[in-house]
């Protein structure tokens, strides 16, 4: 299915550049906000600087009126870079320093004018020639008023703001798009991992879950890779044992199929003779063909988690018991092999089932009146559950093979199992998270079920 949608690798680069132009836009119109208000901080500064020394002058010097003053202020006093000095009275700009400054020729800075000489007061308007801020400090003397103006170009005070934010817009973009290309490209190497692990999803196939992912580094991405390699371990693990299964499966019931299609081919249907031993023949068949299916069915059921019904288990009463059930099973000398006095957490009617297997299994290899031996122990963290017998013996070959499915060592004459015991006995002790083993027990062998434990305590 095709993606329509943005990549993740996109969307982080995308997230990162975003985040990145709001902090700059951020960044930027704070500078702005700042470097104006110590802008116009400095430019009141600067107007109060030159009232300040007006009014100095007119405390050292008698004046024969503000003219004279104003004059001899503009005089002494040259304007700051974005500063015009207009001296006012007769109801008019009457001079202005600098001379060609075309300020003085302004009708709205006029009427500014007129409108502050009341109260002195400063005011920002919009001309032809920019933006203008206008104080205004009036004198009175010899029957006149005058006043002393100050007009800051206030365009002209900003153009050194105006070129420091856009040499930062410049650097701010340029900024931008380096943090974007990092972004990609960091994004895209700690991606590559999923990249990697999507196509290698892709490559495998129900025929093929042998590929896996390279593990590099120590981080999360790691972990995950680790985590993904182990899934496909089970799976590959797990794949492997059905097919195998089904292999021994098949292979194990076209024999009484076999058996099966051969005598009902050969049947006489004319003589009741041989109807009857057929059918006979054909019963038992279908009983060890049926037995078989429940191993199998036993076998797959192993790996569910409702295979095991856990509860306390009373471990010296249960070998107890396993020993007086075990009698039924053959003409031998059944002995108590030491017990262990605690209560355990476990399955008994599996762990019942399991060690009857094993004493049947001795049963087959040993003779009337030879000695099987059920026991059980605990040594602080594993308890465990044994038959000995006084057989012949596994040889040490065939210790792993005879607790895999069909796998068997020396077959007893009589014995008409299919090698499925000691897996099923190995399949309940892996289900209780532990296993089986077999040890030479001079003479013969012991057969053992290992079962860790957590806290066991004494039973009552």
């Amino acid at each position: 299915m095709a993606r329509t949608s943005l990549s993740v690798r996109a969307r982080i680069t995308a997230t990162v550049a975003a985040l990145t132009l709001v902090g700059l836009v951020v960044a930027g119109v704070v500078v702005y906000t700042i470097e104006s208000q110590r802008l116009d901080q400095a430019i009141t500064a600067e107007t109060e600087q030159e009232f300040a020394e007006l009014a100095q002058l007119q405390e050292r010097q008698t004046f024969d009126g503000p003219e004279a003053m104003i004059r001899q202020f503009m005089l002494r006093n040259v304007p700051d870079e974005n500063e015009v000095l207009v001296g006012w009275w007769d109801d008019q700009v009457a001079a202005v320093s600098p001379r060609d400054d075309p300020v003085s020729d302004n009708a709205a800075l006029v009427e500014t004018v007129r409108s502050h000489l009341a109260d002195n007061g400063t005011s920002r308007i919009d001309t032809d020639l920019g933006e203008l801020e206008v104080s205004v400090q009036s004198l009175d003397g010899a029957g006149t008023t005058g006043a002393l103006v100050v007009v800051t170009y206030l365009d002209r005070a900003r153009a050194g703001l105006h070129d420091t934010m856009r040499t930062y817009a410049i650097v701010a973009g340029l900024a931008l798009l380096m943090v974007t290309a990092v972004a990609w490209w960091v994004s895209g190497r700690l991606l590559s991992p999923l990249r990697t692990l999507r196509e290698t999803a892709e490559d495998i196939s129900e025929t093929d879950l042998s590929r896996r992912l390279p593990v590099t580094g120590n981080d999360d991405i790691t972990a995950l890779t680790l985590t993904f390699n182990g899934m496909l371990d089970r799976l590959e693990g797990a794949f492997v044992g059905q097919r195998q299964f089904l292999d021994d499966a098949g292979h194990e019931l076209k024999t009484p199929l076999t058996v099966l299609r051969g005598h009902l081919e050969l049947l006489d249907a004319g003589s009741p003779e041989d109807v009857a031993e057929t059918r006979l023949l054909l019963l038992d068949e279908i009983d060890r063909m049926s037995r078989l299916v429940g191993d199998l069915i036993l076998l797959a059921k192993s790996d569910r988690p409702d295979f095991l019904q856990p509860r306390d288990v009373d471990l010296d009463g249960l070998t107890r018991d396993l020993v007086t059930k075990a009698r039924g099973l053959g003409d031998r000398a059944w002995t108590l092999d030491g017990t262990a006095p605690v209560k355990v957490r476990a399955d008994e009617q599996r762990l019942t089932q399991a060690v009857l297997q094993l004493a049947d299994n001795a049963v087959k290899h040993t003779h009337a009146g030879d000695l099987v031996a059920i026991g059980s122990s605990y040594d602080g963290s594993v308890a465990r559950l044994w038959v000995r017998d006084t057989g012949p013996g596994v040889p040490p070959q065939d210790r792993d093979r005879i607790f895999e499915r069909f796998g068997r060592s020396a077959v007893a004459p009589g014995d008409e199992g299919f090698g499925l015991g000691l897996s099923i006995v190995g399949a309940i002790a892996h289900a209780h998270g532990g296993r089986v083993t077999v040890e030479d027990a001079e003479p013969g062998a012991r057969f053992v079920i290992t079962l860790p434990q957590e806290d066991p305590w004494p039973a009552s």
